[in-house]
């Protein structure tokens, strides 16, 4: 696994041994900062389930001002640390272990890009998405994006986010969501 493009391009980053985690692949990941691109200069990133950080890492080399990244793993989050070491990206960023979604109570930022990437078929990613969208965590013109598998149905409440993109690679999607305010707005 390795940094795509931007300030740390071609750095290998360090992952966990083992199945446990599912990074996202270079394939996937260069595809969605080929869709997502223009959003990240100064932009405020939330990398969700962040297992080694690899998401949040590109946004950060890509131009992205800061990112926190959130991981229930200890090890992963040693990692992600040491990721951001490796890449030079430390001073932009903040690490937080915790559980999700409970891990987003108390936060007091607003993000321009939430990224997530539960464990497939896992309800997460439903209360995940239902937390952020109560705490008021995406900025009104903001992009939340989900990786999920593809037989995940209905985490989503279509009163409250509108989806913009689906993008297929086999057997993972990655959905592209914003808020239905906003939606509304640029209808007017």
């Amino acid at each position: 696994m390795r940094i795509i493009a931007g300030a740390a391009k071609g750095r290998r980053l360090k992952t966990r041994k083992g199945m446990e985690t599912r990074p996202t692949a270079d394939m996937v990941k260069e595809s969605l900062f080929n869709i997502i691109g223009g959003r990240l200069p100064e932009a405020r990133f939330l990398d969700l389930f962040a297992g080694n950080g690899g998401v949040g890492l590109e946004a950060l080399s890509r131009g992205a001002a800061f990112c926190l990244f959130i991981e229930k793993n200890v090890q992963c989050v040693k990692i992600i640390k040491d990721n951001l070491q490796l890449c030079g990206l430390q001073h932009l960023a903040e690490v937080r272990q915790g559980e999700l979604p409970a891990a987003l109570s108390g936060l007091q930022l607003q993000f321009d890009v939430v990224f997530l990437d539960p464990p497939y078929h896992s309800p997460a990613l439903k209360t995940t998405v239902e937390k952020i969208s109560q705490l008021h965590l995406l900025v009104p013109e903001g992009l939340l994006i989900a990786e999920h598998h593809r037989q995940d149905k209905d985490w989503f409440a279509e009163t409250k986010w509108q989806l913009v993109r689906e993008k297929k690679y086999g057997e993972t999607i990655l959905t592209f969501l914003v808020p239905t305010a906003a939606a509304a707005g640029k209808r007017e």
